[in-house]
């Protein structure tokens, strides 16, 4: 099984690898602008667009969230600050 991976050869010794070799690098094509532009709104079309309640209903948690982690950061630093005050007060 190692040989067939070619881990090994039919004597059992290990094989060697030999580095694949690579091609030499190939002009990259470049697009115009315009050409550009076209494949950009084409694939925009594509877009599966949220409906304006999925909007709204989605920046309401976003918000919700916010402030509640918000509030939950806020309420942690004031505690902590009044237990290292409690703790080293003279």
């Amino acid at each position: 099984m190692m040989q067939r991976q070619g881990q090994v050869e039919a004597d059992g010794s290990a094989a060697v690898r030999k580095p694949p070799v690579r091609n030499p690098r190939q002009p990259s094509e470049r697009t115009t602008p315009a050409e550009f532009s076209r494949e950009v709104r084409s694939e925009m079309r594509q877009v599966a667009w949220p409906k304006s309640p999925e909007v709204v209903n989605y920046a309401s948690v976003v918000l919700v969230a916010l402030v509640l982690l918000t509030a939950l950061i806020f309420v942690l630093n004031y505690a902590f600050s009044k237990a290292m005050l409690f703790m080293f007060k003279p």
